[in-house]
């Protein structure tokens, strides 16, 4: 039965979406069967983080409504374990059934490992539909005050869904600006008060990626594909130590 995770953050540019992506194409390289789903309404781009902006892709709304079946969700063309529902483009948020998500995400457990929700920036509807069912949820922040501030107010939030399963990541982290910033991971993950899933280190190849319309894991094996690589481990139950920032 699949783990339904959210992926959220307080705010836009924390790189969410890729990291999103990133862990998805990782647990499916471990053999896992994952669904993600993009809950940005209206302004959906987590094809485009795994390299599949040029499909054919069924928004979740299609499935939830019963046009087509869970089964047609588009696979991925590197990552065949690896299936997408995007979101719907001119649907008005107020009008998406969280009750319908919810019946929908229930066949997803059936059929799948892992569903991996990329939430929108912001704390609308599309934050409830990646939070309200979720088994757990990835908070990503990047290590500026201001978004770590957001991630303290995402996770009071959460705490009134009475979802406790949260972690953090720490994404576009420049070690030597770390460094002068004189921050360690433990003063971020006691600034947000949630346990550290991953550190991932800001690296150009994310937008050639995007650029060339291929997933960040069959670009390069190195800097922030591996630390997805390295998450998707941990979220599995394996011991992998944090990478190293080089400074």
């Amino acid at each position: 039965m699949a783990q339904v995770v959210a992926i959220s953050s307080g705010k836009g540019g924390t790189g969410k979406t890729t990291l999103c992506a990133g862990v998805a194409c990782a647990l499916a390289e471990l053999g896992q069967r994952v669904l993600c789903i993009d809950a940005d309404i209206g302004l959906r781009n987590l094809d485009i983080a795994l390299g599949m902006a040029e499909l054919p892709i069924l928004s979740f709304t299609d499935v939830y409504h019963g046009v087509y079946p869970l089964s047609h969700a588009a696979k991925h063309p590197a990552f065949p374990n690896l299936s997408l529902l995007t979101a719907p483009i001119r649907e008005n948020p107020e009008h998406i059934s969280l009750s319908a998500f919810g019946h929908m995400l229930w066949k997803v457990r059936q059929e799948y490992d892992w569903c991996l929700i990329d939430a929108p920036a912001g704390l609308g509807m599309g934050f409830q539909l990646a939070t309200k069912f979720a088994d757990q949820v990835l908070v990503v922040s990047t290590p500026d005050p201001a978004s770590l501030r957001d991630v303290s107010r995402v996770v009071d939030l959460l705490a009134l869904q009475h979802i406790t399963e949260l972690r953090l990541a720490v994404n576009r982290v420049d070690g030597r600006m770390f460094s002068r910033m004189h921050l360690t991971v433990d003063d971020m993950m006691d600034d947000v008060g949630l346990p550290l899933i991953g550190i991932v280190p800001e690296d150009p190849n994310v937008i050639l990626a995007a650029a060339e319309n291929t997933a960040l894991l069959s670009k390069t094996k190195k800097g922030a594909a591996l630390a997805c690589r390295n998450i998707a481990s941990r979220l599995a139950g394996k011991r992998t130590p944090l990478m190293k920032l080089h400074r």
